[in-house]
């Protein structure tokens, strides 16, 4: 994962691209843009809407729930264009984990740094989090792929799933027993306060576990695999618009078995659980069918262009709001309007904001400059 300045390569696909632009457009501030642009107006419809932009408290699923295992989703698209390209043209094995590796060290890396390493506060630190999970679910979604074939993947992806499952209903919790699924009482949250070390990011308003904890990386493994089976499908020499036809069909199933499993195993971010996965990877691969079918297969792609320009940059742009303050530079030069519009200033200062993190990427993109991951 390292700074570039060569061209895009040609013959990628473009949608993957703008995919991971759409995901990240709502992680860098759109989200909470809109979360404010519906309060400002008092109806059932505007509040139905804005709470979708914001995350559950418990079991459920909004589409501000959706946001990250997409991404997780969309490495795993990714994976079978670099590491099983690369495999089936001989390229050496030792290097390819030498690749993974670094990569896998370097997000960890960045994770430390965005949660405080560099003010030295050890007890402070916080040791897993967004950065973390992505190495991790990399590292272990690339060593599968590395060393199974696409139907091994497949039931790899299916194991992880049902033991899951297996171990949050059987496996006892000391002082709740086994198959609890509140928030104090789950596997997961006991894993984290009894192994994980440092500060922790609970359950929002559950002072226990953490939301991107260790045992949630099990499952968000699975999460990048179903993408992993969905790049696989997309590399195949089939026409595109079976291809799609193949998603759509592949989203449905997921859908459905997600919303059934959840009828025994709550649908749960928190926790990340395996109808959480399949609810999900749903939803994750009918957004891929959508953006191929209108982007790949139809040519329709220049909407998507301030997608792809954030979707080059993805990792850049989330660590560099960590410690750049594009907030205060959005009001030096919108405090003044912002502060005549009344109800609207938070509105015109959050476009501000998302603006200028987007003329940032703009130029790391003229320039051809990409951390790649």
């Amino acid at each position: 994962m390292a700074a570039s300045a060569t061209a895009i390569p040609s013959g990628r696909l473009l949608s993957i691209d703008a995919l991971r632009g759409f995901d990240m457009f709502w992680i860098i501030g759109a989200d909470s843009l809109m979360r404010n642009f519906f309060n400002l107006f008092d109806t059932p419809a505007t509040a139905a809407i804005a709470v979708q932009f914001g995350h559950v408290d418990w079991h459920g699923c909004h589409f501000e729930d959706l946001i990250f295992p997409l991404f997780l989703f969309i490495i795993g698209v990714t994976l079978p264009f670099s590491i099983s390209k690369r495999l089936e043209r001989g390229d050496s094995r030792s290097q390819l984990y030498k690749h993974i590796f670094s990569r896998t060290a370097l997000l960890y890396f960045f994770n430390l740094c965005y949660y405080g390493l560099l003010t030295l506060e050890i007890a402070n630190q916080r040791y897993v989090g967004v950065l973390a999970r992505l190495a991790f679910c990399y590292l272990f979604a690339s060593l599968i792929v590395m060393n199974f074939k696409i139907k091994g993947q497949a039931i790899s992806c299916g194991l992880i799933l049902v033991l899951y499952w297996a171990a949050m209903y059987l496996v006892p919790v000391p002082g709740f027993g086994a198959g609890n699924i509140t928030p104090e009482g789950n596997l997961s949250a006991w894993i984290d306060q009894v192994f994980l070390p440092g500060r922790h990011n609970h359950f929002g308003a559950y002072q226990f576990g953490d939301t991107t904890g260790l045992f949630g990386i099990v499952t968000a493994t699975a999460s990048t695999l179903l993408g992993t089976l969905a790049g696989h499908w997309l590399r195949t020499g089939r026409s595109g618009s079976v291809k799609v036809r193949g998603l759509l069909i592949a989203s449905a199933a997921c859908l459905a078995t997600g919303l059934l499993w959840g009828i025994f195993f709550p649908i749960n971010k928190h926790i990340w659980t395996s109808s959480f996965v399949l609810f999900a990877g749903g939803w994750c691969i009918l957004f891929l069918a959508v953006f191929y079918w209108v982007i790949d297969v139809k040519g329709w792609s220049k909407w998507a262009f301030p997608f792809i320009v954030i979707g080059m940059n993805p990792i850049t742009i989330y660590v560099g709001q960590r410690f750049l303050d594009f907030g205060h530079t959005s009001g030096f030069f919108l405090k003044g309007i912002a502060g005549m519009s009344g109800m609207f200033e938070p509105i015109i200062l959050g476009i501000g904001v998302l603006g200028l993190k987007w003329l940032f990427l703009y130029f790391l993109y003229k320039r051809k400059i990409f951390l790649k991951v």
